[in-house]
């Protein structure tokens, strides 16, 4: 009797709606039918509107069953399911769901692919091959393979990452760190916590390939503690990775030492921000730094550290195996590559879409995301996170390039798309945006700490009908104070969201509230 491969996602969002209950269920059915299988646990493949989304092996070909509830089980068995039977879960094969084949997977193409805890299985996939061809061409090859690529940070500030690279490889120190920002805290972004529960290895491959090209031998992940389903993957992955010495001292005979050390955060959201990051790692208040110096001169303990996003630096395999060339002939103008979307909020099919640069916001919603889940029209998109500005629908139709964000003042962050349709209040959004800021700032920082607490009262009093031009003059120009005088993005960006519905969404400050909440 030969062994049939079954695969239930081990990953948050599948396991919220139930997986964990999938797999068990499957295994006990399995064993009532005498039938023999191997359960693999890999990740999600991102249309997190299909999860559960089991998989049977069968052939050459792996068929799909989306929302599969332990309850389903029984009669999936009695119809087939481990020789892809019909039934009413059934999708087809998984390369042909047409969420899926449309991508651009340069990233995340292990994701869902692999089981997440084998290193056999990512070897099987090019799995290190990456960091032995980096060994093979040296650190300034890397560098300049990076460079060509035209890779951008793709936690929000979309700095490229060859200039970093470089300041840190040229920057003087006996040590040099780097540090892997995975603190994903924006409101509708998951693409960090994906791909570590899918493809742990690569991210490890690509934190020693990035120690490799600067010259450090030592690598922190900063993890949010939301996430206790990643820790746990990405400690036994570590731990893996450093048993079969692809970490440590002179990892595979190479003579290149690279560590990593996995820090908790404790939920403060301002340690998104890379210094702030720093000094929490040093274990101190997670507090903003002052800049200058940059963290690629003087970051952790004081050495030169380059600090990267998770999916900035899992983009860096493919580009040495694969040329810089190849990368940046995908994407837009300056906006080189792909970006891993993440459609959330009201929204038909929620879940991770990595396109190339150029796709419009209107393409997401409506190709992919099946538009509202309501039915009804959509009324505002915000992009980038809680501090990020709501697009109206006239705006849809903007390409996804950094550059035409920045001149609607929008930004593209760390590429989280939330949907509101039409009976959404954008005043209470644009409040939510000052109550978010003065709940979660440092305080460093005047305009930040007192600023937001003051955008709130002042919010409060023109939805109230309070000497309305008044404090409508006094909210723009608090919004100048914060954007031009805080010290981080935190309250720099704040106003964002709070000018894009003074300009787009004014009815809704009427005293009446405009649109129902």
């Amino acid at each position: 009797m030969s062994t049939i491969k079954v695969y239930v996602p081990r990953e948050t969002s599948s396991v919220s709606v139930g997986a964990n209950e999938v797999a068990v269920a499957i295994a006990r059915e399995a064993g009532n039918a005498g039938a023999s299988i191997e359960l693999v646990r890999n990740g999600s493949w991102g249309a997190s509107w299909l999860e559960p989304l089991v998989e049977v092996e069968v052939g050459e070909q792996r068929i799909a069953y989306g929302n599969v509830d332990a309850d389903d089980v029984p009669g999936l068995f009695a119809a087939g399911f481990l020789e892809g039977g019909e039934h009413d879960r059934r999708l087809g094969p998984v390369g042909e769901i047409p969420y899926l084949v449309t991508q651009d997977r340069w990233t995340f193409w292990r994701v869902g692919l692999v089981e997440s805890l084998s290193l056999d299985d990512f070897l099987l996939h090019q799995g290190f091959k990456a960091l032995q061809k980096a060994w093979e061409i040296g650190a300034d090859a890397v560098i300049d393979a990076v460079m060509e690529a035209g890779l951008r940070g793709r936690g929000g500030a979309g700095f490229p990452t060859g200039i970093k690279w470089r300041t840190v490889a040229d920057a003087e120190g006996d040590q040099k760190y780097i540090a892997c920002n995975a603190d994903e805290g924006d409101s509708g972004t998951f693409s960090d916590r994906m791909l570590m529960e899918g493809d742990p290895f690569g991210l490890i491959e690509s934190m020693a390939i990035a120690g490799f090209a600067v010259g450090a031998n030592k690598g922190y992940i900063y993890l949010r503690s939301e996430y206790p389903l990643t820790h746990m993957i990405l400690t036994r992955a570590i731990e893996t990775a450093r048993e079969a010495g692809w970490l440590g001292e002179n990892i595979q005979g190479s003579g290149f030492d690279f560590d990593i050390e996995l820090h908790l955060g404790a939920g403060s959201y301002v340690c998104g921000e890379e210094t702030a990051m720093l000094e929490s790692l040093e274990g101190k208040k997670g507090i903003v730094r002052y800049k200058p110096p940059l963290p690629a001169i003087e970051g952790l303990f004081g050495k030169p550290t380059a600090v990267n996003n998770v999916v900035t630096l899992a983009s860096v395999p493919n580009i040495v195996n694969l040329g810089g060339e190849r990368y940046s002939d995908m994407g837009v103008n300056r906006s080189k590559g792909t970006l891993a979307f993440q459609l959330a909020g009201n929204v038909k099919r929620g879940g991770l879409v990595e396109k190339s640069f150029g796709i419009t916001v209107r393409e997401l919603i409506e190709e992919y995301g099946g538009g509202t889940a309501s039915g009804r029209p959509v009324k505002a998109v915000q992009i980038g996170g809680p501090l990020g500005a709501y697009l109206p629908a006239e705006q849809l139709d903007t390409p996804l390039d950094y550059e035409a964000f920045i001149e609607i003042g929008a930004m593209i962050g760390h590429g989280g798309i939330v949907v509101f349709d039409d009976t959404a209040n954008m005043a209470q959004q644009a409040r939510f945006a000052m109550e978010f800021c003065a709940i979660e700032s440092c305080g460093k920082c005047t305009p930040c700490r007192i600023g937001s607490t003051r955008g709130v009262e002042v919010i409060d009093k023109i939805i109230s009908g309070e000497e309305r031009d008044e404090n409508y003059d006094l909210l723009v120009e608090l919004c100048d104070t914060m954007e031009d005088a805080s010290l981080c993005a935190m309250g720099g960006m704040t106003p964002y969201p709070v000018r894009s519905v003074l300009k787009y969404f004014a009815e809704d400050f009427a005293p009446s509230g405009g649109a129902e909440a």
